[in-house]
């Protein structure tokens, strides 16, 4: 029969601690773990080993029991003797264990033979040993969304399925492009006890064909008639809030920009501070003049001349 050198398999010393082990176990455990090697039988094979020092090694009876033997082998082996005249059965428990299913669906003790002679039936490997994998946090998910400028200027909610699952998700006011949203535990679900991931959704503006958004401030683009521009007058302009009539003053010229205050995207997060909205006046000069008209302008023209 073989001698199995416990310490030898987790790589401790023989004065190791308790805490000291079950380090060297878990480090060892992680690598040759099944879960990480399918279909690998070396690995399989060390996995077994290692968990077979560990119930040894681990348990204080067991170990006490060990030592004594593995104190008796190297008195025997440096005196000389050869191995085969080892009394073994000094050492030998009583009843063998029973082959079974293992975790793994072997079928054995899933120990060695030195095991099994030395400790018989009254040890029992346990499920996976003491060692468990930490837990590990499941993968996130991430999602593009498309809003229009004014969702991104009211705020809404979108129905998202992620899974099968019907999800509500908030986007506040003054949300921006590009911007990012975390919705905790709707990711992937977690391993070994861990969290399920998170839902990550990155927010596209879609451009608008009457406002340009530049941080929260609004740019838009509003004519007028020559007349108007003249003589000045109030149009109507259509924004996210509604209709608002602004004034236009006598002699507005080309591309004339009024701001109007507090009326651009408020700041997200925070709906009471708002960008302003910035308007660019464009003047449409009249067509089709008839000869009368023209005159009239001739007669302006001379009035402004002289």
């Amino acid at each position: 029969m073989e001698f199995k050198d416990y310490y030898k398999i987790l790589g401790v010393e023989k004065t190791a601690t308790l805490e000291q082990i079950k380090s060297a176990y878990k480090k060892l455990a992680m690598q040759y773990h099944p879960d990480k090697n399918p279909n690998n039988k070396e690995s399989e094979n060390k996995f077994k080993e290692i968990n077979e020092a560990y119930q040894v090694l681990s348990d204080p009876e067991k170990r006490s029991k060990y030592d004594n033997l593995n104190s008796s082998w190297s008195t025997f082996n440096q005196s000389g003797n050869k191995t085969s005249d080892f009394n073994w059965k000094e050492w030998f428990a009583g009843r063998q264990p029973e082959p079974q299913i293992d975790d793994f669906g072997f079928e054995s003790t899933g120990f060695s033979d030195f095991f099994s002679k030395i400790f018989g039936s009254k040890f029992k490997q346990s499920k996976f040993s003491d060692f468990k994998y930490p837990p590990k946090k499941g993968e996130n998910i991430h999602l593009d969304v498309t809003l229009s400028l004014e969702e991104a200027f009211k705020g809404t909610t979108k129905k998202i399925n992620i899974n099968g699952e019907i999800i509500q998700v908030k986007f506040k006011p003054g949300i921006n492009d590009g911007q990012t949203l975390k919705v905790s535990g709707k990711g992937k679900s977690g391993k070994y006890g861990g969290s399920a991931g998170d839902l990550i959704i990155k927010t596209t503006i879609r451009p608008d064909p009457v406002f340009t958004r530049q941080g929260n401030d609004l740019y838009m683009n509003a004519t007028i008639d020559l007349y108007k521009a003249i003589l000045g007058g109030t149009i109507n302009i259509n924004t996210f809030t509604g209709k608002i009539k602004l004034k236009i003053p006598p002699e507005t010229q080309p591309d004339k920009v009024f701001k109007l205050k507090g009326m651009g995207i408020s700041v997200y997060g925070d709906y009471s501070k708002r960008g302003d909205l910035y308007v660019s006046i464009k003047i449409i000069l009249p067509k089709n003049l008839s000869t009368i008209e023209k005159e009239y302008f001739h007669k302006l023209q001379t009035l402004q001349n002289n």
